[in-house]
């Protein structure tokens, strides 16, 4: 292990940043994907934190711990102006797929969007301090080298800065007594099948294995401006509430949102499924190394992190019909299947007695109750992911060997103690606003202070806040 990521005694740790690039405003449709307008970018606040930690902790070095979905690849867009590569249909309409010089692209211009933020990163690297990235489900796509050349490029680094600066691919100790994870391991519907194996060859072209929710943003949200995917329950409703959310947003600027739905959520669950079905790209010469790389850069033993991998849980593309539910298509089905079936009824008779088709309408009417009951008696699996389990927590402390475990992924910043393990979520600085018009945030920028105690014997935590420049009061 490296003596340079043992010796720091303060720690600063944020995540789920979800910087992307900036949407253009579309005057024709206002809240189109406002939360990604560039108003909501929050680069100069991040510059001033950091400035304020260094002025904190005065010569001390510090340790700053951001920790996964940093970067939103998912929800970039933008095309190159003459690609070197090709782009397919799809790509056109959601954005390029997760292959080594696409991903390159996307990074790039997720930087050039915020030159500010790599602007301080590169300082506080400069300025003798370490800063560890830890990937997450959205910037899993981190695991390229060429993307981590290319923030290395920016970042216009000196070999001895180089030292200080690490991209873990599963997790990180720090001081051996905490251990940062981004924590989509434990959601079946965001977890990496294996961050050691994370690649898969896809229509002939090498690819990181994207998990179920990152296609529902990349097929799904990219083509539904109205809703934010860094806020749950602004896309996750009964019908009713959609219903309702068509007819004040959409029915004007995207009236046939059903068909976007229906061709991306099929989407959706073809590329699921047939991802599932596709091995890793394995070379059993070289998986060792892999691991020891891993443990390295994550101040941690190889027997941990093959330890690590087995508290995942099985993702939920094991199960198409779970996938088929979350995206609505159970009810599409039965919905088409039932009208078909009556269609095939009235035809029979029609050869014996001369009806109306209006019949027809009359009696699946008739049913709509049935399927509207069926409707409200399914809930989102989605929702239920909150935190790991108690049992969770306890294994990778015992792993591990640290008293104390911090996530982020669900958004909901905590500071708990669950059975022998302090536990904290450092939440989100995303636009994570509960409305379509983003005037109502759902949660302050949360971060995480671990210092040394007053007698020197050990390390505190505390989560905190941080208020926005105006503010005169910054925690």
């Amino acid at each position: 292990m490296s003596s340079t990521f043992q010796r720091l005694k303060t720690t600063i740790i944020l995540s789920d940043l979800h910087l992307c690039e900036a949407e253009p405003i579309n005057p024709k449709k206002p809240f189109w994907k406002k939360y990604k307008t560039s108003e909501f970018f929050f680069d100069e606040d991040f510059d001033a934190l950091v400035s304020e930690m260094e002025s904190r902790f005065g010569e001390n070095k510090i340790e700053l711990i951001l920790n996964g979905d940093i970067f939103d690849f998912d929800s970039v867009t933008s095309l190159p102006e003459n690609p070197a590569f090709r782009v397919s249909w799809l790509e056109k309409k959601r954005g390029l797929n997760p292959e080594e010089d696409k991903s390159e692209f996307k990074i790039r211009t997720i930087l050039n969007a915020h030159p500010i933020f790599v602007n301080t990163i590169s300082n506080f690297l400069k300025r003798g301090h370490d800063l560890i990235f830890i990937i997450g489900n959205h910037d899993v796509e981190l695991h390229f080298r060429k993307v981590q050349q290319t923030i290395k490029e920016f970042l216009k680094l000196e070999d001895r800065d180089l030292d200080r600066f690490r991209i873990c691919e599963h997790f990180y100790i720090s001081e051996n007594d905490t251990l940062i994870e981004h924590g989509n391991q434990y959601d079946p519907f965001c977890m990496v099948d294996n961050p050691v194996r994370p690649f898969l060859i896809k229509n002939e072209r090498l690819q990181v294995r994207i998990p179920f929710g990152n296609m529902a943003t990349r097929y799904l949200i990219n083509g539904m401006g109205y809703f934010n995917p860094h806020s749950e329950g602004n896309f996750i409703m009964s019908a009713d509430e959609y219903f309702r959310f068509f007819l004040k947003y959409m029915v004007r600027t995207q009236p046939l949102i059903v068909f976007t739905w229906l061709w991306s959520a099929t989407v959706i669950l073809y590329n699921s499924i047939s991802d599932k079905l596709q091995s890793p790209v394995n070379d059993p010469l070289t998986y060792e190394t892999r691991i020891e790389e891993i443990a390295y850069k994550a101040n941690a033993k190889p027997r941990m992190v093959r330890e690590m991998l087995q508290l995942s849980v099985a993702p939920a593309t094991g199960s198409p019909l779970l996938i088929a539910k979350e995206l609505w298509l159970d009810r599409a089905f039965i919905f088409l299947v039932g009208f078909l079936i009556l269609v095939q009824i009235f035809f029979i008779i029609n050869q014996l007695y001369n009806l109306s088709f209006y019949w027809v309408l009359f009696i699946y009417m008739l049913f709509l109750p049935f399927f509207v009951f069926y409707s409200r008696t399914i809930t989102s699996d989605v929702q239920r992911y909150k935190e790991p389990r108690e049992k969770t927590l306890t294994l990778s402390s015992l792993i591990t060997g640290v008293k104390r475990v911090v996530y982020g992924h669900t958004h909901h910043p905590l500071h708990e103690i669950i059975g022998p393990v302090e536990h904290l979520n450092s939440g989100t600085w995303s636009p994570n606003f509960k409305d379509v018009e983003c005037r109502i945030q759902n949660t302050k920028r949360n971060y995480i202070i671990i210092q040394p105690t007053d007698d020197g014997e050990g390390r505190v935590a505390s989560l905190e806040v941080w208020e926005n420049l105006d503010d005169e009061n910054k925690t």
